[in-house]
């Protein structure tokens, strides 16, 4: 849909469709422009919920501001009850993986653990971004204490023979990892997938919280290996075992009953924020304490909960969910959630309110641990809020700045130059929302370089979109930044804004330079600079901001020139074009394996034939 505008730029289509969703239960599917889908969310009465995104006083988070004005089109699906309805989203969400259905503001917060199903050798590894780029990959957590599983994964590594190397270090061999029996051999085979896959479906128990249970089917497998005599298999199967009753037996017990496993789920708020913490009791021991992040206007405690609840077990498989789920507060519809919990376990699940004895005081426990992550998200938010809030006296803004960009060029000398535009929201970087810049102004290339003309074109291209014909008011997207960072003096600052006064907004923008050398603030205009100190927080904020936006662009500088190091060799031998330079890299993985191989293994490469496998090992072997 190239051609469609948002729905909020076209109230008289956005009207239309939204007199067509019905006032029943079911699913509704926000989708871009490209057609993608933005979100998926599900309601009792879907006419209201929709509706509700696009009020002007629904107060939005600025991610949900940010989404509703990409909105081109939405569908609908009409079920007969909301727990079907809460059935169909979990499936959908689960289908296509959309980018904002996410519960946490932001998901950088809390680390996961990631085993790549979708690939011949799974890789585990810890990450903090879930995002799947195969369904098939599958993500346990987020977990709040990022050390204990720190700990765990190196654990879990050095018990199991696992994948420890994205790529292989040697071509025709393995490295050490095999010899010490830290790895299978992956990177020549020398173990099949299906008996990999099933080594990994153990390590996978222990992210699911089912340590104990593969402690037991180990038990089975060495007492078996005893009997036939195979001792040294029952030997790995033992070391194995004392590993993981060490990884287990560090856990803090927190029930008695050692029969039931169960979550316990609470939440503490302030006026802006709300911290949740969902605690994994397994066998009577905690293995597992997982957080998540909420906007404390998003609800009521118990439909904020209620919420959190959903949204995880959608990404579980069946065997995590618990017998009971311990809770703090009532929820508003819990009977949908039992049910469809239910069903998805294949046997009753009970949510319960403890109000006495053990199962009250885990609740508290929980409870506790929630108001201290709350106490530190507090001190962030008070440190960045001070900080906007001298930046908004300091630049004479009539509101605090939501959103402040940054802009720096990098380069050696003209060559491979490039842009970074980094994104801070509410004081914070938001990661999601960075972007780097090729250079295309064939004035800038090596020995020529032109620092003022590439921030010009980067500014441009930027803000193109909001021109004053196009756009006459670009403060209602979310998009439009509040204060634009550029890292320089006087003379990067005069570039951009030429190129702003050209399309028109340089009075809808407030726009600054940061010069490193003495931290001094210019203005537009202006030939004398700010007076400051360079530790008040606004000036801080700046300086991060600054720092992060010459972070990005070197690291994006050093990977073009890396690819040019790498294709310069290749190059310059005949009849090798782009294309074909692009598979032998991604087959040999470096030009050195391609110096070192044969003409054979040359040939087993797509699209290089006999004589363009010669020519190629004729010109490394003169």
């Amino acid at each position: 849909m190239p051609d469609v505008l948002p729905l909020v730029q076209d109230p008289d289509r956005l009207a239309a469709r939204l007199k067509e969703i019905p006032p029943e239960p079911g699913v509704y599917l926000m989708r871009d422009r490209t057609d993608g889908i933005l979100y998926i969310g599900k309601s009792k009465i879907l006419r209201n919920r929709v509706r509700s995104y696009f009020r002007e006083s629904s107060g939005h988070s600025y991610r949900i501001a940010l989404m509703v004005h990409q909105i081109v089109e939405i569908e609908f699906i009409v079920t007969d009850t909301e727990a079907e309805a809460l059935a169909l989203e979990a499936n959908l969400i689960k289908q296509h993986q959309p980018q904002y259905n996410v519960l946490l503001k932001d998901d950088k917060k809390y680390p996961y653990v990631c085993i790549t199903w979708s690939e011949d050798y799974p890789r585990i590894f810890f990450t903090r971004k879930r995002r799947m780029s195969n369904q098939r990959d599958r993500y346990y957590g987020p977990y709040v204490d990022t050390r204990s599983l720190r700990m765990t994964l190196g654990l879990v590594k050095r018990i199991f023979p696992l994948r420890q190397r994205r790529k292989p270090l040697f071509k025709d061999r393995p490295c050490l990892n095999y010899d010490i029996g830290r790895c299978p051999g992956v990177c020549q085979a020398l173990i099949t997938p299906e008996d990999y896959h099933k080594t990994v479906q153990k390590v996978a128990m222990v992210f699911q919280g089912r340590t104990q249970e593969l402690i037991r089917q180990l038990h089975g497998q060495m007492e078996q290996a005893a009997e036939d005599l195979e001792f040294e298999k029952a030997a790995q199967l033992r070391d194995r075992i004392r590993g993981l009753q060490y990884l287990h037996g560090d856990q803090k017990v927190a029930l008695p009953d050692d029969t039931i496993s169960r979550d316990a789920i609470a939440l503490a708020a302030d006026e802006q924020h709300c911290c949740i913490q969902l605690f994994q009791v397994r066998a009577g021991k905690l293995v597992g304490r997982l957080g998540f992040f909420a906007q404390a206007q998003s609800g009521t405690p118990g439909a904020i909960l209620q919420r959190v609840l959903e949204e995880h077990y959608q990404g579980v498989e069946a065997i995590e969910i618990p017998n009971e789920i311990l809770l703090q507060h009532e929820l508003p519809e819990p009977e949908i959630l039992t049910q469809w919990l239910g069903e998805r376990r294949g046997r009753k699940v009970q949510l319960m309110l403890p109000q006495r004895q053990t199962k009250a005081e885990l609740l508290d426990m929980v409870e506790r641990n929630a108001q201290y992550e709350l106490d530190r998200t507090q001190r962030l938010s008070d440190r960045n809020h001070r900080a906007l809030q001298d930046l908004s006296q300091l630049l004479d803004l009539p509101t605090l700045p939501q959103r402040i960009e940054g802009y720096d060029i990098s380069h050696i000398q003209g060559s491979n130059a490039v842009a970074s535009q980094v994104v801070f929201v509410e004081g914070m970087a938001a990661k999601q929302h960075y972007r780097h810049y090729k250079i295309k102004n064939p004035d800038v290339k090596i020995g020529r370089s032109d620092d003022f003309a590439s921030m010009a074109e980067v500014i441009g291209r930027r803000f193109r979109k909001y021109r004053k014909e196009v756009n006459s008011n670009p403060h209602a997207d979310p998009e439009f930044p509040d204060v634009v960072l550029i890292d320089g003096g006087k003379g990067q600052l005069s570039s951009v804004v030429e190129i702003l006064q050209d399309y028109e907004l340089l009075e809808e923008l407030t726009v600054i330079s940061l010069a490193k050398q003495r931290e001094e603030i210019f203005l537009p205009g202006e030939s004398n600079p700010l007076n400051t100190e360079p530790e008040q927080p606004g000036v801080q904020l700046l300086r991060r901001v600054r720092d992060e936006s010459h972070r990005f662009a070197v690291s994006f500088h050093r990977q073009q020139r890396l690819k040019q190091s790498r294709r310069s060799q290749l190059d310059q031998i005949p009849r090798l074009g782009f294309n074909r330079q692009k598979l032998l890299l991604a087959h040999f993985r470096s030009v050195d394996y391609i110096r070192e191989a044969s003409v054979k293994q040359l040939q087993e490469v797509s699209g290089i034939g006999p004589q363009l496998a010669r020519e190629i090992y004729d010109y490394f072997h003169p």
